[in-house]
């Protein structure tokens, strides 16, 4: 399947841009930061599906769908951070919809959606060399450790280090990220950060929680089988005997 991207946030079409390159059978052939170049290059490089930003400048989202030609015209998934024109984006035809921060699994349903209104074409379509404006940095290899997190705050993106991060914490289908300076949106599943983030020195303490066991300051016990952590921040994490002792052997804490 390939797949064009075009947002105006370059931290935006990163995320996106790693997300899509983990997908097998997927392959990103062009970027664009606005909707003019979106639509040259859809021209150029006639994708299987674009991911639109809503809001971009030149041409917003809707403007560039509504511009699609060929046959058949790629399919559209809407990528946006307002949730108030869903109904529109289907009325014009979108496969999907995704709010902002894209999670993986969530990209991954709007993949399998799109792949099963292309059919076969997707499968059988050849893949170029991708062509983007500016051109995309080198993917990141999906089995490497994660070096910085990206964190979103109202409109803003931070580029997070590990070692600063207090906890990870899921709320729902969202997840946050904790760090001294406050608390961000992540669009990694508790389950993809547990298994990219390095031993022993994050944790996962508890279904909803990953610890870094360098920002623990206390540990005191509450009762026979239950311990509280204290961390960095003054969070207050509580968990069993068993696992308050686990850390404190793998970490020699």
């Amino acid at each position: 399947m390939r797949v064009l991207i075009a947002d105006d946030e370059p931290i935006a079409r990163q995320i996106l841009r790693e997300h899509l390159d983990e997908i097998q059978g997927v392959a990103v052939v062009g970027e664009a930061a606005n909707g003019l170049e979106a639509a040259e290059l859809i021209d150029r490089v006639k994708p299987d599906v674009v991911f639109l930003d809503l809001q971009m400048p030149g041409l917003d989202g809707f403007s560039v769908a509504r511009r699609l030609k060929g046959s058949p015209a790629p399919s559209v998934v809407f990528v946006t951070a307002y949730d108030q024109h869903a109904l529109e984006a289907y009325n014009i035809g979108a496969v999907d919809y995704l709010l902002k921060p894209v999670r993986k699994e969530r990209l991954e349903q709007a993949i399998a959606r799109t792949r099963q209104q292309l059919g076969p074409v997707a499968a059988s379509a050849p893949v170029a060399a991708p062509v983007s404006a500016p051109p995309p940095a080198a993917a990141p290899r999906s089995v490497d450790a994660l070096r910085k997190i990206v964190g979103r705050s109202g409109g803003e993106f931070h580029m997070l280090d590990p070692a600063d991060v207090i906890a990870f914490q899921a709320d729902g289908e969202l997840v946050y990220v904790l760090t001294a300076n406050g608390r961000y949106l992540v669009n990694h599943a508790l389950r993809a950060l547990e298994e990219r983030l390095p031993a022993p020195q994050f944790r996962r303490i508890h279904r909803k929680t990953i610890i870094n066991t360098n920002h623990i300051r206390k540990i005191s016990p509450l009762s026979s089988k239950r311990w509280l952590l204290r961390m960095s921040n003054g969070l207050e994490l509580i968990v069993s005997k068993r696992m308050a002792g686990a850390i404190r052997e793998e970490t020699e804490w």
